[in-house]
């Protein structure tokens, strides 16, 4: 009896794994079963640093205002200024405070003196 080739949907899956894997050295780009696992070790790590990226901008941006906002007296904390925000009902997020504080410092006096009356 001849010999089968077998697995032709099997041989796809993992051909589609190889190309995960095509910058990988050694086992890591060849061997099937080490492909998969880095494959989704290398997932599960993308995903856990794009929520933990998230979390960094926003810390970076509260920083910079904060410092922004006590160095030039604006508000004494940050979060006096938020906290006037919501009370005003003002619908600026953190990076675009961020940003003015930075790059335009007239626009933050603005927001201080509508939120003063």
């Amino acid at each position: 009896m001849p010999r089968t080739t077998r697995g032709s949907t099997a041989q796809k899956r993992r051909a589609k794994m190889h190309s995960f894997a095509s910058g990988a050295r050694g086992a890591h780009s060849t061997l099937s079963r080490v492909i998969a696992q880095e494959t989704r070790r290398a997932l599960a790590s993308a995903h856990r640093d794009r929520v933990r990226q998230k979390r960094d901008f926003r810390r970076l941006w509260i920083t910079r205002l904060n410092g922004v906002i006590r160095k030039n007296a604006v508000f004494n904390r940050y979060s006096q200024l938020i906290y006037n925000l919501y009370k005003e009902q003002l619908v600026l997020n953190r990076k675009m405070l961020a940003q003015m504080a930075i790059s335009n410092k007239n626009c933050l006096y603005t927001i201080y003196s509508y939120l003063k009356y």
